[in-house]
């Protein structure tokens, strides 16, 4: 596949601050818009008129964290977002507590040096376990350095009530435009129907400088719909013809993104009538309807026969609603994760967040048992500021403290304004709602996003019985952002750029059993075969995706710390290469029922330009289980 050459213009802006200036774009997510307002404010309001504010300011800010994890997607798969960091937070709100209210500082500052530990190692895991870690670190922060009246226990249910007030809502609450067919299933829906439209512009870029793009959409759209589809239920298995349904309409994608992958790869442009039976499928599963005719491509290759056997196929699932239900998505063991959390990248991500939570404990307490905070009893605000500093999967080091830092004057100055003005609690309350429906669109910049909590956590504090606290916050975030920059550039025990270099070797290893299995296969061709490969397809294309993310986030920091990274997109890119040519070979097979010298000699090929780039990069990729 051809790649996309910019040209030439303007010098560009360093990483680290483009990075900084990047927000996200998209259409206003008015579901999510409508459960923050009905969250955080609400949930003040009931504990205001039955006089437990304390509890329901902790049921307010566990549903603020629980609103910043509500992305879009299906209802299923917000049940994990949501309630694992839920789970986390309460267990971490119990610590805090205890340990706040029972240990010396001394003690205290170790205990949430080791929580910050643990947090940090489980981060390493992936989006959900990141999630539950840094709503472990603020809870514990929030639980030591917020004294309120309630037990510990008491606190920790009101946690739980708030987030699960959120989740209630996301699983009750319908989506606008969701009017096809089951609303439950309105986000797996729209998932699906992506995946057969990112088909069908892979097919159209086919030859073209925007291919590799439209594939690296297209494992996207993947990632999103085997997401979307494997959330929790409570039977094993799909329960309802609807469920069912919708399963084999993913299952029926799989063929056809492997014959699409197949076509990029060997780089010669279809017609337009190639990528019409995919865009017809995506329009059936969004409205729930039958396929209809569908055009079938010019059955002149290898590659175009196996897209019109993948159409027949999909016509025959989507018309029956029946086929294969399997998702074909990753299944780790409790192994594979605690590897993950003691390997290279789960020890520097551990050691680091550990370091920097601990560090700013020590000094918030120093500072609260020095009186600088003056009334303010509270002195969990630079620890918890440290938290969304540090985690490095949340962004570059530099620009999170950007944006944290003028997003907190931003904020702060903005409630300062609306403190002089509101009555209280009621405009405080309302404040809390506005704040609740802003974090869906403020989650876009990280900038953004401080400000709206910023705004939403002060007015919390004031309803709880707290002075106006404006500047004392702006202070104390400018010197967690001082802490973290400064712990963020020490070295460290171990190899720098470890979480990098974890997930290159994940891609890796996923990349040669993909590989191994088609060569094993082309041994032993077996129809029953096909759909272990499409799960070790897919797990390829997954772990990839994750190395590039890494990647771009460690390449946007400073040059001390990004030159740990050098050269490892280059790795990835050839792994990226080496998966799309085993994608074609697998195609190949199908077809012939053997591999042919020509793809035998290109993998051969793309192994050799693999090992020159390890070697440059000094990365540690599995050996390759089968010769070619």
């Amino acid at each position: 596949m051809r790649t996309h050459v910019r040209p030439p213009g303007r010098p560009a802006l360093p990483p680290w601050l483009a990075h900084a200036l990047r927000a996200q774009r998209g259409p206003v997510p008015w579901s999510a818009v409508v459960r923050g307002a009905l969250a955080a404010g609400p949930l003040l309001l009931t504990a205001v008129l039955v006089h437990r504010t304390s509890l329901g300011v902790v049921a307010a800010i566990a549903a603020m964290l629980a609103g910043i994890n509500d992305r879009p997607g299906s209802r299923r798969a917000s049940v994990r977002r949501l309630g694992v960091p839920a789970l986390a937070g309460a267990g971490g709100l119990l610590v805090g507590t205890y340990a706040g209210a029972h240990a010396e500082p001394l003690v205290l500052t170790l205990i949430l040096t080791c929580v910050g530990l643990v947090a940090g190692g489980i981060s390493a895991v992936g989006p959900v376990a990141s999630g539950a870690g840094t709503q472990l670190l603020v809870a514990s922060a929030i639980g030591a350095g917020m004294p309120v009246p309630e037990a510990g226990w008491a606190r920790a249910l009101a946690f739980l009530a708030g987030a699960g007030w959120l989740v209630l809502l996301r699983l009750v609450l319908p989506t606008p435009g969701a009017t096809a067919g089951d609303f439950r299933f309105d986000g797996e829906r729209e998932a699906v129907a992506a995946v057969y439209d990112a088909v069908a512009e892979l097919l159209d870029a086919v030859g073209g400088d925007h291919a590799l793009a439209r594939r690296a959409a297209l494992t996207a759209a993947l990632d999103h719909a085997q997401d979307a589809l494997t959330g929790p239920r409570l039977r094993r298995y799909a329960s309802s013809a609807a469920e069912r349904r919708l399963h084999a309409q993913y299952a029926a994608a799989l063929p056809l993104a492997e014959a699409a992958t197949a076509l990029a790869w060997a780089g010669e442009a279809v017609g337009g009538r190639a990528s019409e039976g995919p865009r017809r499928l995506a329009g059936a599963v969004r409205e729930n309807t039958p396929t209809g005719p569908l055009p079938a491509p010019h059955r002149s290759g290898p590659a175009l026969r196996a897209l019109d056997d993948a159409l027949l196929r999909a016509a025959e699932a989507f018309d029956q609603g029946q086929g294969s239900s399997d998702l074909h998505s990753r299944r780790r063991s409790w192994r594979s994760v605690v590897r993950l959390v003691l390997g290279a990248g789960g020890r520097e991500y551990g050691l680091r967040v550990g370091l920097c939570f601990g560090a700013s404990a020590a000094v918030a307490q120093a500072l609260h048992h020095a009186r600088w905070y003056g009334q303010h009893e509270h002195w969990y605000w630079l620890p918890a500021t440290a938290v969304f500093l540090v985690k490095p999967d949340l962004g570059p080091l530099v620009s999170r403290v950007l944006c944290r830092a003028a997003g907190t004057v931003l904020g702060a100055l903005v409630f300062a304004g609306f403190a002089a003005v509101l009555p209280r609690p009621e405009g405080l309350i309302v404040l809390v709602a506005v704040s609740g429906a802003l974090i869906p669109v403020a989650t876009r910049h990280f900038a953004a996003q401080t400000a709206v909590v910023t705004v939403l956590v002060l007015a919390l504090v004031m309803v709880g019985g707290e002075p106006q606290a404006s500047v004392s916050r702006i202070g104390e975030t400018l010197l967690a952002c001082a802490i973290v920059l400064v712990v963020g550039h020490v070295p460290m025990p171990g190899q720098r750029g470890g979480g990098v270099r974890a997930r290159v070797a994940a891609a890796g290893s996923a990349a040669y059993a993909y590989l191994g299995h088609v060569l094993e296969e082309s041994r032993a061709y077996s129809e029953s075969r096909r759909a272990a490969r499409w799960t070790l397809r897919r797990e390829a294309y997954r772990t990839l995706a994750e190395a590039r993310t890494a990647i771009a986030l460690a390449a946007a920091e400073l040059p001390p710390l990004a030159r740990h990274s050098e050269g490892a997109d280059e790795v990835v890119v050839a792994l990226e290469r080496l998966v799309d040519a085993t994608t074609a070979c697998a195609v190949h097979l199908d077809d012939s029922g053997h591999l042919s010298a020509r793809d035998r000699e290109q993998i051969a090929e793309l192994l050799d330009e693999l090992a020159k780039g390890r070697a440059r990069t000094r990365l540690r990729l599995p050996e390759l289980p089968l010769a070619v």
